[in-house]
């Protein structure tokens, strides 16, 4: 055809083969224009490529975990900027002032978030970071913003380190403000195992009277619900039943509400837990008193809980998932609590109650000791526990206030019978101790009666014998015989060793003594150099060795044979003169012997001092 161009019928053939839709005829109506019109279906997207290495798959799942962590937490991108910082300002090596920029910049970036962030497992920690390095100004600011929700933050197990943080760092008024709001929930809070750490923080830093108010909850709905009540002078609970005339079996009865959950729960490490224990004792009945101590004593054999290796939170038990976050002590609970005196007095209320299963207590206390003997050894308290066994209650080696504490006694569980007994053979003994140390220097007391069936000789033998503490004790003695010569609170420990003990209560290991006995001699037989001081030269040393010639003759009799006989002019003045005068004041009428022709010359002769005469002179 001219002028070039298809045919029509050629275009339809091709609409056709293409499978378009055909032309509308002529004539067609306007439905049937509707059923021929069809609509495109967008192009399918195409699939992304699944990953393959291991690399991928992991670069996948990080993105995979961002996107979900970033619908779930809000302040997700915030975290991850406060955890930059944190690692930062964190680092033992930086100075105080980049640190002091990176805290500011950190509390910037919360402001106006404070509760939400102090909830989070990741970002609590760094408030607690930045309360602990901030300005007291800042500090301020955060005290002020979570004020009204610390109550509830202390129940969190996350967010009670930094409640604990702020009281701790906490100005006068800011403690007595979250004290005030404490008022009527200390009973509530003290029963939550998270919540007591918080209270007991509390406690330690209050004054007198603000630590009475948080007792005094404890004790009375009255005292609970009235807050003017609680301003008391003395928190004794004694002396609050006779002021405000509150009725003795009402106190008891609640009291055992406020108790009962605690010692269900475990939470027994606190002093403000000791203090309300102590103080119900006090008013309980044999059948309380002896039921709060039957409850007690399993959970003292426990280990204390650290949790999520941070600070001691003193959670007994905080349910989570994770077993690796929870941690346990090994040394038990009794070894911790005994470091305050109410625990003290806890743990001897506990010990006397179970003090005839002298194996329970092994268990629990000599075989601590017997890991750490050494080190305890030469330390002012650590020494202590071995006193009290090797010699009970003996005012050479403890304070007054500590006697006090070792003699605690519940009232319903020591009869008036047994009491009036015990106070005459106190006295007795007493009078017959004040004889002898007036001799020897020092005072002496015995232990007061408790409720335990077993002889306290026999009991002391066992802890000491049968427990094998002796054989660890002698023989560390041995070892380290010239040191604890020669320092003040190591020569107690020998001493007592060496002389057997109060009534030779190692009677029993006599041949191992005498192993000790032949060190200490072998010791003072040295001859004299600038090296090392001379046992009877040294001021320690020569007073404890002259102490175990007067108490302990077989001792007195070794070293006369290895140190002393055909020696004496050498040791006639100063320090040593003393241990050799020891031999004519003995009590022993055969240490006498040993060294009277020779000690004896010396005192004709004018070079040593008759000891009779300075006896003389000082009267």
């Amino acid at each position: 055809m001219a002028g070039g161009g298809d045919h029509p019928g050629a275009n339809k053939r091709k609409r056709e083969a293409a499978g378009r839709p055909k032309a509308p005829s002529k004539g067609a109506g306007p439905g049937d224009a509707a059923k021929r019109k069809k609509t495109y279906d967008a192009p399918a997207a195409k699939p992304k490529p699944q990953p393959v290495t291991a690399k991928e798959k992991r670069v996948a799942a990080k993105e995979m975990s961002e996107s979900r962590k970033m619908k779930r937490k809000p302040n997700y991108n915030l975290e991850k900027e406060l955890a930059v910082l944190w690692e930062k300002m964190r680092c033992r090596d930086v100075s105080k002032e980049n640190r002091s920029k990176l805290v500011t910049e950190a509390l910037r970036k919360m402001d106006g978030k404070y509760f939400e962030i102090a909830g989070s497992h990741v970002t609590a920690r760094v408030l607690q970071t930045c309360v602990k390095w901030c300005s007291q100004p800042e500090r301020d600011a955060v005290f002020v913003a979570l004020q009204p929700h610390l109550l509830h933050l202390s129940r969190k197990k996350y967010a009670v380190f930094l409640v604990k943080k702020l009281i701790k760092l906490a100005t006068k008024k800011q403690l007595a403000l979250f004290i005030s709001s404490l008022h009527g929930h200390v009973a509530s809070l003290l029963r939550h195992t998270i919540g007591a750490a918080v209270v007991d923080c509390t406690f330690h830093q209050a004054t007198p009277p603000q630590k009475r108010s948080l007792l005094l909850e404890l004790y009375s709905t009255e005292l609970q619900l009235f807050k003017d009540l609680t301003e008391q002078k003395s928190c004794s609970l004694l002396e609050t039943i006779s002021k405000l005339g509150l009725q003795k079996s009402s106190v008891l009865q609640y009291m055992t509400t406020v108790i009962q959950p605690l010692l269900e729960k475990g939470i027994v490490e606190y002093s403000i837990v000791h203090t309300v224990i102590l103080e119900y004792l006090t008013i309980a009945d044999k059948t309380s008193a002896s039921d709060v101590i039957r409850q007690l004593i399993p959970h003292l054999t426990q280990g204390s809980s650290v949790v999520d290796g941070d600070e001691l939170s003193g959670v007994a038990e905080v349910p989570t998932k994770s077993k690796a976050k929870k941690k346990r002590s090994s040394e038990p609970l009794l070894i911790r609590i005994m470091q305050t005196r109410e625990g003290l007095k806890i743990g001897l209320a506990c010990l006397l109650s179970i003090v005839d299963d002298t194996k329970l207590v092994t268990k629990v206390v000599i075989d601590e000791l017997t890991n750490h003997l050494k080190e305890l050894i030469f330390d002012k308290n650590g020494r202590r526990p071995l006193l009290q066994l090797l010699h009970p209650l003996c005012s050479r080696y403890l304070t007054p206030t500590d006697l006090n504490c070792l003699k605690y006694s519940v009232p319903s569980l020591v009869s008036k019978d047994e009491a009036s007994e015990s106070a005459t053979k106190v006295n007795l003994d007493s009078k017959l101790d004040d004889v002898a140390d007036k001799e020897h220097g020092g005072s002496e007391d015995t232990l007061v009666a408790s409720d335990s069936k077993k002889d306290p000789f026999k009991r002391r033998q066992e802890l000491l014998v049968k427990s094998e503490l002796f054989e660890v004790l002698i023989e560390t003695c041995i070892e380290n015989v010239g040191e604890l010569l020669r320092t003040n609170f190591g020569k107690d420990v020998l001493y007592e060793v060496a002389v057997g003990g109060k009534n030779n209560v190692l009677e029993g290991v006599t041949d191992r003594v005498h192993v000790l006995h032949n060190a200490i001699a072998s010791d003072a037989a040295r001859p004299r150099t600038e090296d090392v001081e001379h046992a009877f030269d040294n001021y320690h040393s020569s007073r404890v060795i002259r102490k175990m010639i007067l108490d302990c003759p077989e001792f007195a009799a070794t070293l006369w044979k290895k140190a002393l006989k055909g020696k004496c002019k050498s040791f006639a003045d100063g320090f040593s003169s003393k241990v050799v005068a020891a031999y004519l004041e003995s009590p022993d009428s055969k240490v006498k012997d040993l060294a009277k022709s020779e000690v004896q010359l010396l005192i004709d002769g004018g070079i040593l001092k008759n000891p009779d005469h300075k006896a003389a002179e000082k009267k």
